[in-house]
């Protein structure tokens, strides 16, 4: 267990980094950042899973973008808190 002490990624499911960008960005901004048509044609939440978990370069990338954006959003957050 102490080998995911350090994996920001340990106990966040595929389907819940999809919904998370979906809802704060939307498919649009997906297909922008990871050029993989699940996202461009009849996004779904289950057809892209589908494709995710047997592409294993795609959900490296979506993982990543992922990770960004959280960094990104939890940067913004402490601005608004601190009045920047």
């Amino acid at each position: 267990m102490s080998e995911q002490k350090n994996n920001p990624l340990h106990g966040i499911t595929l389907e819940q980094i999809l919904v998370y960008m979906v809802e704060n960005h939307g498919w649009d901004y997906l297909g922008e950042q990871v050029n993989i048509n699940c996202f461009k044609a009849n996004p779904s939440i289950k057809s892209s899973l589908t494709f995710l978990r047997k592409t294993p370069w795609a959900r490296a990338k979506v993982e990543s973008l992922y990770l960004y954006l959280k960094r990104k959003d939890a940067k913004e957050v402490k601005g608004i808190i601190k009045g920047e």
